[in-house]
């Protein structure tokens, strides 16, 4: 796929292609190549790929890169400093969004320890679905190179996988290049989301043209037919014909799939299971999972939401413990972590903070929350607001305006992530940096 990205300035060789990793969603393709002749292309990419990689300075908004305090136009240090005196008189500050990569995190990490910050990702509400099955009884999940080189049955609950991850099929499923040789994978969906389109479930099709096994029922009727394929694992009778409006013939048509695989791997997006207490439905899904371990090998593999979710997680937790919807208390003692999946999240903070600092690099469509606190915005250059914030800074796009580091979804592997355009915008980190300095005089 080539598409024009004729405005970036790109830093490297005009005559030799450039090979990137990126951002866009939680596979980090490192395969992307950019072309430096005129005009520049991206090559070997996903619609998202193309989408980030394109992004230029938007004539279509005037005030694109331009900082603000009050919805008036100002100097960059002119915001710093504002954003530094609404931080300065804050007592309970809340820092959200956190679209943001490794060293943007580790930067606000050490500003939240210093003023005693709240921490939530923009897409927690999946995260701690997670989590706390994690936390309650644990799992037994895998690597995206364990499927790409062993997965022989791919069992996708609540997803149809391309919709957020658009290229895991190409990489990881119909990929002819693995360490074994394993037999051509087995695709099963069951509950894909019912907006979904056709085009998506065809990702499922085998090369050779074997079409997916697909069962369709609606996401929040999940937890009744996990909890039937949980009863069927553990030898129960089910005297019912159909589950949720599933066949009972399809469940057990699954158990046995997964049961002759040579490693099946089941695959979910939390983000997708827009329901209450969906962290039970995770859950089921583990203890499936572990039921099977017994005498088959079947492994999890839960997706990410995106906007460097699985980067801040994993630097909020080795820093301070504990993973995102943390909070640093005692500062003036050299601030203490604390952790509550519930009470630390942005929609109960948003009723007690006198303080917002909302953080969106990767992407122009995430704005603040609306508060009565006075909100500060380090984000996307091109973001627009119905109502300005107090304090806007428009910093850099990593992978775009400056170089930085990013996990993928599985956590296994770190990537880097290039420097591609000359801008004058500064990074997150920077200004992160000079707030901390001002702080601390």
């Amino acid at each position: 796929m080539w598409q024009n990205c004729t405005s970036m300035k790109i830093t490297s060789s005009p005559t030799q292609p450039t090979t990137l990793t990126c951002p866009a969603c939680g596979l980090l393709c490192d395969d992307v190549l950019l072309t430096t002749a005129s005009p520049v292309a991206v090559k070997v990419a996903c619609a998202k790929s193309v989408t980030f990689f394109e992004q230029t300075y938007s004539a279509d908004n005037p005030s694109f890169g331009i900082p603000s305090v009050a919805g008036q136009t100002t100097d960059l240090n002119t915001a710093i400093k504002a954003a530094t005196d609404i931080l300065r008189k804050s007592n309970q500050p809340l820092f959200a969004g956190l679209g943001t990569e490794v060293q943007g995190m580790r930067s606000l990490m050490r500003l939240a320890e210093k003023t005693g910050a709240t921490l939530d990702h923009m897409h927690s509400e999946g995260t701690v679905r997670n989590t706390l099955a994690l936390q309650n009884s644990g799992w037994q999940t895998t690597t995206l190179t364990e499927v790409k080189n062993r997965a022989d049955v791919i069992l996708a609950i609540g997803t149809d996988i391309v919709s957020s991850h658009p290229r895991f099929f190409e990489k990881l499923v119909w990929n002819t290049e693995s360490l074994f040789n394993k037999p051509v994978p087995e695709v099963i969906y069951l509950a894909a989301p019912l907006n979904a389109s056709g085009e998506n479930t065809q990702a499922g099709i085998s090369p050779a043209g074997t079409q997916p096994m697909v069962i369709p029922a609606a996401t929040e009727q999940l937890p009744e037919i996990i909890n039937a394929l949980n009863a069927l694992a553990n030898g129960k009778n089910l005297n019912i014909d159909n589950i949720a409006g599933v066949a009972l013939s399809s469940l057990q048509t699954i158990l046995e799939k997964l049961k002759a695989a040579q490693y099946a791997v089941v695959v979910w997006s939390a983000s997708n299971l827009k329901f209450a207490h969906a962290e039970l439905t995770v859950q089921s899904i583990t203890q499936l999972i572990a039921k099977l371990n017994e005498t088959n090998r079947v492994a999890g593999l839960p997706l990410n939401s995106g906007d460097g979710d699985t980067s801040v997680n994993n630097t909020s937790t080795w820093l301070s413990g504990y993973p995102t919807r943390n909070r640093f208390t005692n500062v003036k003692s050299g601030g203490k972590p604390e952790y509550d999946a519930y009470y630390f999240s942005t929609k109960q903070q948003l009723e007690n903070c006198d303080a917002l600092l909302w953080v969106s690099t990767f992407n122009a469509h995430q704005p603040p929350p609306d508060t009565g606190a006075p909100t500060i915005v380090i984000g996307h250059p091109n973001m627009q607001f119905t109502r300005a914030p107090d304090v806007f800074i428009p910093v850099g796009i990593p992978a775009l305006d400056h170089t930085g580091t990013m996990f993928r979804l599985d956590s296994a592997v770190a990537l880097p992530l290039k420097k591609l355009r000359d801008s004058n915008l500064p990074s997150l980190s920077q200004v992160t940096q000079k707030i901390l300095d001002i702080l601390s005089c």
